[in-house]
């Protein structure tokens, strides 16, 4: 299959100062939300977040569904560094190609590490914070020390993974994982196949623990106790760090709140947005 065959929508593609051309959704009007997405073989904004976006382009506001350079329909360069310092780059520079002067960012994983990373360079861009599990509050060795993680790249290292091998990653997202449907495997594993090997060798994402106090925008974040891949102890690094920040926990909850608790995901942050 060829990425132009992906089995997930085609929405904008814009093309950045050097080259990097990335897809993103672009859904609604209103004050603009920015849906950065986790990490993972396979990934992509619609994957991550096809079952949220549509209630606040409802609420009134204008939702930019972003695939990550190395991920989804977006280009994905063999001898890049997936470095936090790449990703941050290139959103800052997605954001001056569209004219987005501010915007609230919201990011799961990977996302929310690159959310945080991008609000400490350009604090005047981020409106408010919206954080799932976010990477960046642990050190590197601590996530390779989680069960999803370790499962994820054993299984990855073997070579193209199939639906059956997807499944089994992807299980470790979810606390109930009957919630995984196969269509969201088959488009996973549609894309894996075109992410170059050092997407995940290069991948390096600093803890920035230390710096969250420089954060001063409002922050929102969620948190599955039974997350599999992001240690939960990395709330207490937000909240005691972090001044203005809440957080809302969830037990029988994985790494996906926005997946397995959908509705109150949905309405909690559309309830923070309207506060602010």
């Amino acid at each position: 299959m060829s990425e132009q065959d992906l089995p997930l929508p085609i929405g904008h593609f814009v093309t950045l100062n050097d080259g990097l051309r990335l897809h993103y959704l672009d859904e609604g009007n209103g004050p603009v939300v920015l849906w950065l997405h986790g990490s993972g073989p396979g990934a992509s904004g619609f994957s991550n977040f096809k079952g949220n976006y549509p209630e606040f382009v409802a609420a009134g506001y204008r939702n930019l569904i972003l695939d990550l350079p190395g991920f989804g329909r977006s280009d994905k360069p063999e001898d890049a560094q997936y470095n936090l310092e790449f990703f941050v780059k290139a959103v800052s520079a997605f954001l001056k190609a569209i004219d987005v002067q501010r915007c609230t960012l919201l990011g799961n994983s990977l996302g929310g590490a690159i959310a945080l990373g991008l609000a400490l360079a350009e604090p005047k861009t981020v409106e408010t914070l919206i954080l799932m599990a976010p990477g960046g509050v642990e050190e590197r060795e601590t996530y390779f020390q989680m069960p999803g993680i370790q499962r994820m790249v054993g299984l990855y290292n073997q070579g193209p993974l199939d639906i059956e091998q997807m499944r089994q990653i992807m299980s470790l997202q979810l606390f109930d994982a009957s919630q995984l449907p196969d269509s969201l495997l088959a488009e996973r594993v549609a894309v894996a196949v075109h992410q170059p090997r050092n997407l995940f060798t290069t991948m390096l994402v600093p803890n920035m623990t230390e710096r969250l106090g420089e954060l001063r925008m409002p922050i929102l974040g969620f948190w599955g106790t039974n997350d599999n891949f992001n240690p939960v102890s990395g709330t207490m690094k937000v909240l005691d760090n972090a001044p203005h920040a809440r957080f809302i926990l969830l037990n029988r909850c994985g790494h996906w709140v926005q997946v397995e608790h959908r509705e109150l995901f949905n309405r909690s942050c559309i309830d923070f947005l309207r506060e602010q």
